[in-house]
């Protein structure tokens, strides 16, 4: 049965939350998955996340033997991390060494790692990872243990959808100072054409976006352009 250590608990969320508005989101979960063993009371834990195509690959382990245990599935495309992705669940071993579901595992691993226990990370409820945890002595998992991963790997959904949001909010931002910075120069060239076509100012803006997009080029760019052709014929 997992006992969770109260004081580990409330500085892991510390970390996490200090984590989450001054680091990148790999810095973040590395800091998520650090304390997972202190936290439930395993040797090691681990993540591994899918890359397009849908294979997994190692992110983040606590120790030497958690590299082994990612290392050696991702080399033989089977292990418990791989089942709890593929299978969507949880999936565990009690020794991992003498499973015979996975025969060939034991050869690369650690001798440290005996028991197993992976769960998936998922997002909008397809699995985009795994979070693994190991023993260094046969151990039977409980109910207790694989709801406690689940609800670590809930914390985990959370970093990863917290840094999704904050990537489309940067993406926003970015194009906003654009349209800030550029704001004037297109007024200018808006200017520029209504004085010279006889044009609304709607009319010259709209021409202008056109003539942008059939040409693949930025309004702006465009825009910086009119007025260097307008300055040229006033010379």
């Amino acid at each position: 049965m997992t006992h969770i250590d109260p004081e580990a608990l409330v500085a892991s969320l510390r970390k996490v939350q200090t984590a989450s508005s001054t680091t990148g989101i790999v810095q973040q979960l590395e800091k998520a998955v650090g304390v997972v063993d202190t936290l439930f009371g395993y040797s090691g834990a681990g993540l591994m996340f899918a890359e397009e195509g849908k294979d997994l690959r190692y992110l983040v382990t606590t120790d030497e033997r958690g590299r082994s245990l990612e290392g050696a599935q991702l080399h033989l495309g089977q292990g418990p991390c791989v089942s709890a992705y593929a299978e969507n669940t949880a999936v565990t071993s009690t020794d991992v060494q003498t499973d015979p579901r996975w025969p060939k595992l034991a050869d690369r691993l650690h001798p440290g790692v005996r028991a197993v226990a992976g769960v998936p990370v998922r997002l909008g409820g397809d699995p985009v990872g795994t979070l693994n945890v190991y023993q260094s002595k046969p151990y039977e998992w409980d109910e207790s243990d694989v709801q406690a991963l689940y609800g670590y790997a809930d914390v985990i959904e959370q970093l990863l959808m917290a840094a999704m949001a904050a990537e489309e909010k940067s993406a926003l931002a970015e194009q906003l100072q654009y349209a800030l910075d550029y704001r004037v120069v297109i007024e200018r060239a808006i200017g520029y054409l209504m004085g010279k076509h006889d044009l609304t100012a709607t009319q010259a803006f709209t021409g202008l976006r056109k003539q942008a997009r059939d040409s693949r080029r930025r309004v702006a760019d465009l825009a910086a352009e009119v007025l260097g052709e307008g300055a040229g014929e006033t010379r």
